[in-house]
């Protein structure tokens, strides 16, 4: 690459020679009599326009090579995005921002990826220059100035203007031995950025319930994609930890445990123990009283009632860690009561910039484009949800210093969260255009009746019920296909929580994430199609295979330092390709947040590994004797590709793959 890049400039250097020389001549003609302008000048001035730019796509390159770390995969779109970008640019330097779309084909006679730029080219020509050119000799003149590259075999125009690319067969053997041998590695992301990500927040004293399993699900699987990707990643359960109900709980928990302040209350059921306080408040009103009391004095940090508090904050953190530890999910605490000393600034702040009108008592701010305001101080002179929420946003920006920030909170909240942000904004804490924060919206649980999820009681469906029942269906499924008797006590305990927990996460994560689904144990447990029992158990059939030929770990990795990966069968082909989308498919979400892309791309990447493994033979037996008598070392090193790519989208969605099922 800085070979090129030297000749190119050396090239550079000496037709710029040429033309001062050339310029210079004609300024003599000129002033002897002579006019006109040389045609070698044009020719010249052109082709030095095309190696300027040739030049700075080098450059470029070689500044983005020498960024990426050494083990990075390669973006296979994004690279022709680069190609295509610099070709445009040379074709027609006159344009500004011109459309760049490069997508995957989808069909083989059509090559194996698409420019489709020469169409929009073509609109914003007629309509800012008034330029009738047919997108096919847009197209023809965008190949023109394809520069030289390592990835294109060759590129043909089809039909009104698309540009079908071939890529190179050993441009993409050479990065599938590099996903090998490095293992799979993110692509470049450039600045480590901080992310913080807001998900789960259930509330204290209440149980979670299957309304919190979208929002733990996704916001896991975010955190686990951003880290991957090289990020800087806080997790923030914003738990509901503080408020009035606590004087109702408190009230209880003195009358129900009155030496709570030397014995430990044997509070079993938090849920019952919340709906005893609630059932006193709504009918007794001495307890009502009192527990208006408890709140002023708990918000005043009277001891004694911080301590109250806080034994019933520690009940509930034990019970929602089982639910954690079952889906294996890590998150900080940072509830309501974080940002409580915080409001009384955010009140002033608002107050200072003139934002604050008074109605009624309360005090509230009207954000523009937005009809409901935000009430920042009740008349009673306590503070609300959207005080609570406008000093986490600052918090995060302002002292963790988050340059992306993920709410991951249902769609019933857009909203309220919408005018959140557009009053940070406001005040100026920050510019969208420098800082992301962005409300990942989440549709509702159905049940099988398409009816909001609930028992046949109609009460909601407790979270650790879901799972349990989970545990038992996946078991149940397992014994029916015998793996009882094939495989140890452990192992299948290991099946057993692999597919029950990733077959909930699964059936979650391949919807996309701002529809409802419907949630059916029977199709997420269905071991065909598109879900998590299909691709484990391809998952740990893939893995047999070398296995099963006796080539373990060791001579897999000497195998991928030192053989060659042909791909001369269309099968081999379609899956080594497939096989590089992910660096596309990670990035593509990154930027939207559906994480369902991804769970469509492994049941592709499962799907295209069947029709290889169908027409390919990795290992070949004789018929009579069952014996190995030859190993396809390169076909065994694509099917170990296939499943380290798996095995790093499992980890992205939180789904444990086992060894043996």
């Amino acid at each position: 690459m800085e070979a090129r890049v030297s000749q190119c400039a050396a090239r550079l250097e000496r037709q710029e020679n040429e033309i001062r020389l050339l310029t210079a001549e004609i300024e003599r003609l000129k002033n002897s009599g002579c006019s006109g302008v040389s045609p070698s000048l044009e020719g010249l001035r052109d082709e030095n326009a095309k190696l300027k730019y040739r030049l700075n796509f080098l450059r470029k390159s070689l500044q983005e090579e020498r960024s990426k770390p050494a083990k990075s995969m390669v973006n296979i779109n994004s690279c022709l995005q680069e190609i295509f970008g610099a070709a445009i640019q040379a074709a027609y330097p006159e344009l500004e921002n011109p459309p760049l779309v490069v997508t995957p084909s989808q069909q083989p006679k059509f090559g194996d990826y698409q420019c489709n730029s020469a169409m929009g080219i073509t609109q914003i020509l007629l309509k800012t220059k008034e330029q009738k050119i047919s997108p096919r000799e847009i197209a023809e003149k965008i190949t023109k100035h394809i520069p030289a590259n390592e990835c294109i075999e060759k590129v043909e125009i089809a039909g009104p203007g698309f540009i079908n690319v071939h890529l190179r067969r050993d441009f993409v053997s050479k990065q599938l031995s590099s996903l090998l041998v490095n293992g799979v590695q993110p692509p470049a992301i450039g600045k480590r950025k901080k992310v913080v990500v807001d998900f789960s927040s259930p509330n204290i004293a209440k149980e979670m319930h299957v309304g919190h399993l979208r929002s733990t699900i996704i916001g896991e699987s975010m955190c686990r994609l951003f880290e991957f990707a090289g990020y800087d990643v806080l997790r923030l359960n914003h738990l509901g930890d503080w408020g009035t109900q606590f004087g109702m709980l408190i009230a209880h928990l003195q009358d129900k445990f009155p030496d709570y302040l030397t014995v430990s209350p044997p509070i079993g059921d938090l849920q019952a123990f919340y709906k005893e306080s609630k059932r006193r408040f709504d009918t007794e009103e001495e307890f009502k009283k009192r527990a208006y009391q408890c709140v002023v004095l708990l918000q005043s940090k009277t001891p004694d009632f911080i301590k109250a508090w806080e034994l019933i904050c520690d009940v509930s953190r034990k019970e929602f860690q089982k639910i954690y530890s079952c889906l294996d999910v890590t998150l900080t605490e940072r509830g309501e009561s974080f940002y409580h000393e915080m409001m009384k600034d955010i009140v002033r702040e608002f107050e200072d910039k003139g934002f604050v009108q008074v109605d009624d008592g309360r005090k509230i701010v009207f954000v523009p484009g937005f009809p409901v305001p935000l009430t920042i101080m009740k008349s009673d002179g306590g503070y609300t949800y959207d005080t609570s929420d406008l000093a986490a946003l600052k918090h995060r920006l302002c002292e963790e210093k988050a340059d992306i920030i993920i709410y991951v909170v249902d769609s019933g909240q857009s909203g309220h969260l919408q005018t959140v942000f557009a009053a940070g904004q406001m005040i100026g804490w920050y510019d969208p255009k420098v800082t992301r924060v962005a409300h990942a919206a989440f549709g509702v649980v159905l049940g099988e009746d398409k009816k909001k999820f609930k028992t046949r009681s109609g009460d909601t469906v407790r979270l650790i019920d879901l799972l349990e029942e989970g545990l038992k269906r996946a078991m149940d499924k397992l014994k029916d296909k015998e793996r009882d008797k094939v495989l140890t006590a452990e192992e299948l305990k290991a099946a057993q929580m692999s597919v029950a927990f990733g077959c909930i996460k699964y059936a979650d994560l391949s919807h996309n994430r701002l529809n409802d689904y419907v949630f059916s144990f029977d199709k997420m447990l269905d071991d065909r199609g598109n879900t998590a029992a299909y691709l484990l158990y391809a998952f740990t059939r893939i893995r047999a295979i070398a296995r099963l030929a006796n080539i373990d770990e060791q001579m897999l990795r000497k195998a991928a330092r030192e053989e060659v990966l042909i791909l001369d069968h269309e099968k081999e082909w379609k899956l080594g390709k497939c096989i590089l989308r992910f660096p596309e498919i990670l990035q593509k979400i990154l930027e939207d947040l559906l994480l369902h892309t991804l769970c469509d791309y492994l049941y592709e990447l499962a799907t295209t590994f069947t029709e290889f493994y169908d027409n390919c033979y990795c290992v070949e037996k004789d018929r009579q004797s069952g014996q190995i008598v030859k190993v396809n070392m390169w076909r065994l090193l694509l099917c170990e590709a296939t499943a380290t790519v798996m095995a790093k989208g499992f980890d992205i969605l939180g789904i444990k793959p086992v060894q043996r099922m």
